[in-house]
């Protein structure tokens, strides 16, 4: 028997969907909300490791992600010179296992898509524009009110609502999320026929240029620069501004910057972090995902580590008569030095771009892809 057997998740992003799954697919009876009208329509890609991979098809959604996405298995380094010459061809670790790609690109409005029709389709209850704005607690659940009015009541309530979630807000936990001094530009483009895996460029006027394929016809192309207030710049003079950083950038770039012609593709957001210490968990109320855990884009394990979150306690919560100390001892003993090492190590490497110092890139790159090929 579970250890619930009601729960609401709030936030319908990676985390959110994908303890609704499990938890469903386990016989528990779920309600997903999320603050946002409707699903995501809008956004760039997203680039999924091994690891993340492995969760996904634990989903059961990994045939649909493939179907949709663009797998590859190496890793391309060039110069910022006139040609972006190939520097290396480097062979990705599968943190997933042998059976699974090393790396998928995905279109991140699709990934959310998949994710949330199997979520409803295993019998998840899903509503958007809806938010919880109090909860109260005793030794058996939780009462919560929502916007509108009405109310229920819950055995857990799962915060997978964000970095900046506002079910950690109202649990009263404050934790600083902090800028690391990096801004990072994204736009959604066409893909050129050259660009079949992610590219990454050192040096120049920024201080990575990047893409990575996210289907058939897709792309999304990044640039990371000083973080700066471009909160005033029109979606054209962002586009303007993407250009003309991209203009240092050639080989595949040169293609991609012909494509780069739609205002609307284009984003621009900070660098942040933040790790929530032990124990995660207040009461019958416990927090996964970006709300617990939030690291720079360097290593792309956001996603990863928020799918893992939710594989752990969800495993968890099917497995116990009761969400006992000891379980969430055990929740807290396989998630929190896992996350907090990627973490630590994605700042380690915005550290080093933003020093100008050479550190050991690739042995740290290799030591977290040790660390996430084994199951979390």
């Amino acid at each position: 028997m579970a250890a619930v057997r009601n729960v609401l998740v709030v936030g319908g992003g990676a985390a959110g969907t994908a303890i609704a799954i499990l938890l469903a697919e386990g016989g528990v009876s779920v309600d997903l909300i999320d603050a946002k009208p409707a699903a995501d329509t809008a956004g760039s890609g997203i680039t999924l490791q091994g690891n993340a991979l492995r969760v996904l098809r634990r989903l059961g959604v990994w045939a649909d992600v493939s179907a949709h996405g663009y797998s590859f298995d190496t890793l391309g380094l060039r110069a910022p010179d006139p040609h972006g010459t190939l520097i290396a061809e480097l062979d990705d670790i599968r943190t997933g296992g042998p059976d699974l790609p090393a790396t998928t690109g995905m279109y991140r409005p699709e990934l959310a898509r998949i994710l949330l029709d199997r979520a409803a389709a295993v019998g998840a209850k899903i509503r958007f524009g809806t938010t919880c704005t109090t909860f109260t607690q005793d030794a058996d659940g939780v009462d919560v009110t929502f916007a509108d009015g009405g109310t229920a009541r819950y055995d857990l309530v799962v915060g997978a609502d964000g970095i900046r979630s506002q079910t950690r807000r109202m649990l009263g936990i404050d934790l600083t999320t902090t800028p690391t001094g990096m801004g990072i530009w994204r736009a959604f483009t066409p893909r050129p026929a050259s660009v079949t895996r992610t590219d990454l460029y050192y040096g120049g006027p920024c201080y990575i240029a990047g893409y990575c394929p996210t289907g058939p016809a897709s792309l999304y192309a990044y640039l990371v620069e000083d973080a700066r207030d471009r909160s005033e710049l029109s979606p054209p003079e962002s586009l303007a501004v993407m250009r003309e950083l991209s203009q240092a950038y050639h080989g595949p770039w040169d293609e991609i910057r012909e494509q780069l012609t739609d205002p609307a593709t284009v984003n621009y957001t900070w660098f942040s972090s933040h790790v929530l210490s032990a124990p995660w968990h207040r009461g019958r109320v416990v927090l996964i995902g970006d709300a617990a855990h939030a690291c720079p884009p360097t290593l792309a394990q956001g996603a990863a580590q928020a799918l893992e979150d939710a594989e752990v306690l969800a495993e968890l919560l099917l497995a116990a008569d009761a969400p006992t100390d000891a379980m969430w001892q055990a929740f807290t003993d396989r998630r929190i030095p896992r996350a907090t090492a990627v973490v630590d190590a994605s700042l380690q490497l915005s550290r080093w771009l933003l020093d100008r110092e050479r550190g050991d890139v690739p042995g740290l790159m290799a030591r977290i892809s040790h660390l996430v090929s084994a199951p979390a």
